[in-house]
């Protein structure tokens, strides 16, 4: 008996500390099992107190403003771009964002008479606000309506997320968690400050705040009090709005004077493969190289002397541009060509009237994500940079693949479709 006693001791030791592994182990493979087989709203509650919550607090915010901003909220697992615990990211087919879609359907005619027609009521209504913000920042109205318009629809497109739903969504499971991260703890300090309260904080699907559309991170650098009540409001204050996408652009660079473009018709001889903005000449350089302005018209003699840009956003298959350093100040409101490309477009619309560009855009854009993506792990193992292999054709996958069709004997698109995607598998 007595060695049963002293024997059973040992084994209840043994026991328990194979009990404590086996827990250890379970709750691992648990946090790494698919969403569908573990409570991601579990793990959502844990992740807040344990690890934003810290940080928050350690950043001067208040338990009351994180507990006000996460009351009820729970993971909405429905929004794009998320990697699942337990699971690995891939290469979406689609995108979801229409930057990213075909080129000529960005720009369909409903669309951009829809931000032009209503840039020019609101230029009449707002001549003098955007008078003074043009004096102070140097940003032209046009441009800050064609931005408004397209973002929300000059205030009319209504946000149907919770900011701190798909902040802490994606904070915890997209494929840039840091970048979320970082977001929702500005989204918390814009509450702790007085800026907003929480229940204002309605946002896009991507956590993007008010009628520009900023980021938290983004309202706290750039949102400006412009109509002197004391605070920005870039939900319900017009000035605010307007001011606050242009000190923006200020801080991004604006150039005060500069327009942000033309398009251009580029001959055969000159290779798409120039396109970036690394890879600038003077606009003399450029038309001694053959390159006109579409309109026929000359460039202005102070603009031969600055640097211009070739940009090409279909290749081949869709107009030309020589874009100026504001191309890319614009670009830096999103970070796509065609967004740019858009929002100076309906600007000049907007001063000038209604006119279309002088190319058409031809049949691109139909490949998935995934091939382009496929794509360009394929250039990027013959060395070329094509900027990610991220399924999205920036200008660096555009010269590449025309580089790479210039060297391989064939016609230089600097676009990629099906045959090409074939040819380099």
């Amino acid at each position: 008996m007595s060695g049963r006693t002293e024997g059973g001791a040992t084994e209840r030791k043994h026991s328990k500390l194979a009990a404590l592994s086996l827990f250890a182990a379970l709750f691992i493979f648990l946090l790494t099992l698919p969403a569908s087989a573990a409570s991601v709203d579990d793990q959502f509650r844990s992740w807040l107190q344990s690890d934003l919550w810290p940080e928050a607090k350690a950043k001067g915010i208040s338990r009351k403003t994180f507990d006000e901003a996460f009351i009820g909220v729970k993971p909405n697992l429905k929004l794009p771009d998320l990697v699942m615990p337990g699971e690995k990211p891939t290469t979406p087919e689609k995108q979801h964002q229409a930057e990213f879609g075909p080129p000529g359907a960005y720009f369909a005619e409903k669309t951009v008479r829809a931000v032009t027609a209503g840039g020019r009521t609101r230029d009449s209504a707002n001549a003098r606000v955007l008078g003074l913000i043009e004096k102070r920042y140097g940003v032209p109205g046009e441009v800050l309506l064609a931005i408004w318009g397209r973002e929300t629809g000059f205030g009319a497109a209504k946000m149907p997320y919770d900011a701190f739903e798909v902040l802490g969504t994606k904070a915890l499971m997209s494929t840039k968690k840091d970048f979320f991260r970082t977001e929702v703890l500005a989204a918390l300090e814009i509450v702790e400050r007085g800026l907003a309260p929480v229940n204002a904080m309605k946002s896009s699907w991507a956590g993007a705040l008010g009628q520009p559309q900023f980021m938290p991170t983004s309202f706290l650098k750039h949102a400006v009090d412009f109509d002197g009540d004391g605070r920005p409001d870039i939900w319900n204050s017009t000035p605010d709005v307007l001011a606050s996408i242009a000190n923006y652009l200020v801080h991004y660079g604006w150039v005060r004077g500069r327009g942000w473009g033309t398009e251009v018709i580029v001959p055969a001889k000159v290779s798409c493969s120039l396109e970036g903005p690394d890879q600038g000449k003077k606009i003399a350089d450029w038309v001694a190289m053959g390159i006109r302005r579409a309109d026929n018209k000359a460039f202005q003699a102070s603009e031969l002397k600055a640097e211009g840009f070739l940009l090409m956003p279909a290749g081949r298959s869709g107009p030309a541009f020589i874009v100026t350093p504001n191309f890319y100040v614009l670009k830096q409101y999103n970070t796509s060509d065609l967004y740019a490309l858009f929002i100076g477009h309906a600007a000049d619309r907007i001063a000038r009237g209604d006119a279309t560009f002088t190319a058409n855009w031809g049949p691109v854009g139909d490949l998935h994500r995934s091939d382009i993506a496929a794509l360009q792990r394929a250039l990027e193992a013959k060395g070329y940079d094509v900027g990610s292999a991220d399924g999205l054709p920036g200008f660096k996958t555009r010269r590449s693949i025309g580089d790479w069709q210039a060297k391989n004997g064939r016609a230089a698109t600097c676009f990629p479709d099906a045959a090409l995607v074939a040819a380099l598998k």
